[in-house]
């Protein structure tokens, strides 16, 4: 089944300085960004931005530090105003809505979630927790029970009266998370959510996102400069350069197949036997020719899975199944040319580098 598309963006620029739809034609009829600053004074923050996001699936948009991701997140409900372009959700231009219609977005339908939290210190954590909800001028009982009930979710249970000083990086996060969904809003906008976290709470923030993402179905829009991270949690990777779109798409197949030198410097770091998973590398087929298998393994097994299984041994096939139906066949030397990397261009900006 085709995924709804929920935000879709069409042809966006975002020109910062004292006249940008000036300087819009000045870009469209060729001036570059670094010409467009030093001659015409002005900022090309982003640059024909086409880019569609399924509805319930999590969407990461990910670019080096001055890349335009986080002013291209900050569009969708309408922080910043685009100079051109449109940005459509549910199919009505965002860009065409009232003060009291961008409010009624803000307050119900997109949520964010900050990376230096935006806790209010003086108020406790259920208070923060069911802040959108009060905002909105939900009854006392209500904001409190949807707090409370979001706060259990992400595993603050009995620190509702606990303020915001007295938790740790981690779970100042995850009331953040909380009051999101608290606020029962259709999308989430994550703007470097975990960024300011340590390695290891960081990783639990991102299996966490993942548990609740599998029951809410939400859709993310996911902010990050983190290739790994990107790579663990999207469904659709926009990255960005220099305010334009350089590779879309399944995150598997920008990594075996990238399109551009910037984006083969830009994986040709990351441990790929834990961020490749079988369905990218098998061999579907209808169930057929599958005598000759060692064994079985899932169509979302990630390929250092596979390996620690086979023990290493290049010449075992195996039978890839999902949901106990035999989808596809794995070959290990197919496995092992997918560890190879396409050769970087030159020495550039390598996944290392975001760090």
């Amino acid at each position: 089944m085709a995924t709804k598309t929920k935000i879709e963006i069409r042809q966006l620029y975002k020109i910062f300085g004292p006249n940008p739809k000036q300087a819009l034609q000045l870009v469209l009829d060729g001036v570059s960004k670094p010409e467009l600053l030093e001659k015409h004074d002005h900022v090309l923050g982003l640059q024909d931005i086409n880019v569609s996001m399924g509805e319930g699936k999590i969407s990461v948009i990910m670019g080096l530090s001055g890349s335009g991701k986080s002013t291209l997140i900050r569009h969708l409900n309408l922080l910043i105003e685009p100079t051109a372009g449109e940005v459509l959700v549910d199919g009505i231009d965002v860009t065409t809505y009232s003060i009291d219609d961008l409010r009624r977005l803000r307050q119900s339908r997109m949520s964010m979630v900050f990376q230096k939290f935006a806790l209010l210190p003086h108020r406790s954590v259920l208070q923060n927790a069911g802040l959108a909800l009060a905002v909105r001028g939900e009854t006392r009982a209500m904001v409190e029970g949807e707090a409370r009930k979001w706060l259990e979710r992400v595993g603050l249970a009995g620190y509702e009266e606990h303020y915001p000083h007295q938790l740790s990086g981690g779970m100042q996060q995850r009331v953040g998370i909380a009051r999101a969904l608290a606020s029962n809003a259709e999308t989430m906008l994550m703007d470097e959510a975990f960024s300011a976290l340590d390695p290891l709470i960081r990783t639990d923030m991102q299996n966490l996102l993942l548990e609740l993402q599998a029951d809410l179905h939400k859709t993310i829009v996911f902010i990050t400069h983190d290739l790994d991270e990107a790579m663990k949690l999207a469904d659709h990777l926009v990255i960005l350069k220099d305010g334009y779109v350089v590779q879309q798409g399944d995150p598997q197949q920008i990594l075996l197949y990238p399109n551009d030198p910037y984006i083969e410097d830009f994986v040709s770091d990351i441990n790929r036997a834990r961020v490749l998973r079988v369905r990218s590398v098998m061999t579907p087929t209808n169930g057929a020719g599958l005598s000759d298998t060692f064994g079985e393994v899932g169509v979302d097994d990630t390929l250092e899975d596979v390996i620690a299984r086979s023990g290493g041994e290049t010449s075992h096939n195996y039978a890839v199944v999902q949901d106990g139906a035999a989808v596809g066949k794995l070959d290990m030397k197919d496995l092992v040319r997918a560890l190879v990397p396409r050769a970087a261009s030159a020495p550039g900006a390598r996944a290392a580098d975001l760090n």
